[in-house]
């Protein structure tokens, strides 16, 4: 059991543009797909509206402001913290996913212990940012750099583990 940060950046830091993915990249979405089913993701209130359904095969976390917000089928919490003690009675073996918004990543890189990164060899328009951090702090496990015929852009698939 991990806790894992999942994200799409490009060259200038951009990792979404009104509420949307600023690239259609097939191959980021078959790996997001593949890393985080039968695991559980957490994301904000406007990343789970932006994809309007709860995602399958995956326990779905909102974390949001909203004390009175239901979603049917997801589960939704007020705090970090109530998320990270949910995550620790949970029974099943399996790896907590930070997937987004900016806010959210802010508030978990501190707890991850791994981040898969799609690095963007572009820069892109967008008005929400991945948050800095200490590059030092991260060792690089494995890349594996493709090209998107569709987007003309080469992109690298990045795993890191806290040092």
């Amino acid at each position: 059991m991990s806790i894992k940060l999942i994200c799409a950046i490009s060259k200038n830091n951009v990792i979404g543009n009104k509420n949307q993915l600023p690239w259609n990249i097939s191959e980021d979405l078959k790996r997001f797909k593949e890393l985080t089913s039968e695991n559980i993701i957490v994301m904000g209130r406007k990343t789970f509206e932006s994809i309007g359904r709860p995602l399958p095969n995956r326990k779905n976390i909102v974390l949001s402001n909203n004390k009175n917000l239901k979603i049917e089928n997801v589960e939704v919490f007020n705090s970090a913290n109530d998320v990270l003690n949910f995550y620790k009675t949970f029974s099943e073996k399996k790896d907590l996913f930070i997937i987004g918004g900016n806010f959210i990543y802010k508030l978990f890189l501190e707890y991850c212990d791994y981040l898969h990164i799609t690095y963007i060899d572009k820069d892109y328009e967008g008005d929400a940012f991945f948050p800095s951090l200490d590059w030092k702090e991260w060792k690089l496990l494995d890349e594996v750099k493709s090209y998107d015929e569709v987007e003309k852009v080469n992109f690298y698939f990045r795993d890191y583990v806290k040092i």
